[in-house]
């Protein structure tokens, strides 16, 4: 079990039906959708320390204030340095910056932030879960479905809706998210600057019925999370967008940690020391600047191989 909970990724979280809200400028719309009460603030803070204090996870709490003491005692914006971590370490060190320069230079580095209340932490866990997009295994029933084409995927067309997606409640779990108005409006900048990539599913009435955004670090993507609203429709995006990747010369799928649905997928466990001596290799010039639309429908990606 990791020191966290794991965020929502390739294993996309269902939340209710709902129109897609109305498009208007980023700024308006995410001043509008980015935000909490400030009773849902405290629901927040009460749950996510209930999460924490919970008999299986309080011992989880160690690396915790073993980072946030360390940071006490001195107090630096540098990032963590991900080579001296123990070998089972997830939580690196305290988040102090989530400029746009920040993050990139964190995703470069192997990290990621992570945290539903304060202090928000870097993450960077024992081990990754990885596929090459040309690996990426659609499974014949999926393949069935995106045939019927009852489906549109675009790219990067409602960010804003997607990410609020991303942050809705759970169904079968708590009411507890990582995305926060804090995170959102981080990952907001980085897709303004054209680093952040959205992927959306839209019905035959037109509505937001799944999607997911990530990151793209050189020839990596990272994956931060999914949502649906009916039943395979982020599979069926994702779908789409690995079949993108690999054309667009993309190496590598990062979706952080693995799961039953990720390894079914074609992802695969490698060791931290692993990802983080592959980076460098890819790191560099985006390989696919600006913003991201599909080149191929949903039908001519379920008949390819």
């Amino acid at each position: 079990m990791g020191l966290i909970e794991q965020p929502a990724s390739l294993e996309a979280q269902s939340v209710s039906p709902r129109k897609a809200p109305a498009k208007g400028p980023n700024a308006e719309r995410r001043a509008a959708l980015f935000r909490e009460t400030p009773l849902a603030v405290v629901r927040r803070w009460f749950v996510g320390t209930a999460w924490a204090l919970r008999p299986k996870r309080i011992a989880m709490l160690l690396p915790v204030a073993r980072v946030t003491f360390a940071h006490l005692l001195n107090p630096s914006r540098a990032l963590p340095d991900t080579a001296a971590l123990a070998p089972d370490a997830e939580i690196a060190g305290l988040i102090t910056d989530l400029s746009p320069a920040t993050l990139m230079d964190a995703y470069a580095r192997g990290l990621f932030p992570h945290g539903h209340i304060r202090p928000l932490k870097w993450v960077c866990p024992p081990t990754r879960a990885v596929v090459r997009p040309a690996d990426f295994h659609i499974s014949s029933r999926l393949r069935g479905l995106m045939r019927q084409g009852c489906y549109r995927v675009t790219f990067d067309t409602d960010f804003e809706g997607v990410i609020v997606g991303c942050a809705a409640p759970r169904r079968r779990w708590l009411n507890l998210t990582w995305i926060t108005p804090y995170i959102m409006a981080a990952y907001g900048r980085l897709f303004d600057e054209g680093h952040v990539h959205s992927f959306e599913v839209w019905n035959r009435d037109g509505e937001l019925v799944g999607g997911g955004y990530g990151v793209a670090v050189g020839r990596v993507f990272v994956i931060e999370s999914q949502f649906y609203r009916e039943s395979n429709a982020s599979k069926i995006g994702f779908a789409v967008l690995a079949w993108h990747l690999a054309k667009w010369g993309f190496v590598l799928v990062d979706n952080k940690w693995l799961t039953p649905a990720t390894a079914h997928a074609g992802f695969r466990e490698i060791p931290r020391s692993a990802y983080l001596g592959q980076l460098p290799e890819h790191w560099g010039e985006p390989v696919h600047p600006g913003r991201w639309q599909t080149e191929a429908d949903i039908k001519t990606v379920a008949g390819s191989r």
